[in-house]
């Protein structure tokens, strides 16, 4: 197999061609998941002329198996679990307890990191276009679709590059729409469908967040 992608970059970029009908709408939001998410859906943003924000969303690890997933939170204490995986391995709820306030600390950080003083972007009765580089699970995604519905949007639009059909088939029961540039039967990493996948940094996404609010200063605002 090939890398489908040059960079993050030119993810956002193919995404955004797909994306058109949503050009210059001012009721159209774009919303990138920390980290890796924003350079994409910055690019999305930038062709299409419209705002940038973030949605912060932490996933929950396994206690003794880390890489695996067992839920997610994100901003407005929502919380989503794996069910499956939780009783699968018996894991308790004071585990789940222990790990869902050991990443709302980081959470909290990257939003006064990332955010700074700026307000919280208006969501109610806007279009969001919900933006990461990539699905594997959902489960972040799941915990983002969430929390937005909570904030009455008028549609969340999901935008990714690369995910598995299954993933998506059910991204499409909660969002509105899921628009994918490639999908696969199987994703085991990622990174394995980009050329150039090094880690996006916190500096790069406050850098990101600052050239799309000095672009769209009136939008953010409004």
């Amino acid at each position: 197999m090939t890398a489908k992608f040059q960079n993050r970059t030119q993810a956002g970029e193919l995404l955004a061609a797909k994306l058109t009908a949503y050009t210059k709408r001012p009721d159209v939001l774009v919303l990138g998941l920390p980290r890796g998410g924003v350079p994409v859906a910055f690019e999305i943003a930038k062709t299409l002329n419209v705002p940038l924000d973030i949605i912060l969303v932490r996933k929950l690890g396994v206690p003794t198996q880390p890489e695996l997933v067992m839920g997610a939170i994100a901003t407005g204490g929502v919380l989503v679990l794996n069910d499956d995986m939780i009783n699968l391995l018996g894991i308790s709820g004071a585990e789940i307890d222990v790990a869902a306030q050991r990443e709302m600390q980081e959470l909290e950080r990257r939003d006064r990191l990332y955010r700074g003083n700026r307000p919280l972007p208006h969501v109610e009765n806007r279009t969001v276009i919900l933006v990461d580089d990539g699905v594997a699970t959902g489960s972040t995604l799941r915990a983002a679709i969430a929390a937005l519905r909570q904030q009455q949007p008028q549609q969340i639009i999901v935008a990714v590059p690369i995910a598995p059909t299954s993933v998506c088939q059910w991204l499409r029961i909660e969002a509105d729409d899921v628009v994918c540039a490639v999908e696969v039967e199987q994703l085991s990493a990622i990174s394995l469908w980009y050329e150039e996948f090094a880690q996006t940094t916190d500096e790069e996404v406050r850098a990101l967040l600052a050239e799309a609010s000095n672009g769209y200063a009136a939008l953010f605002l409004s």
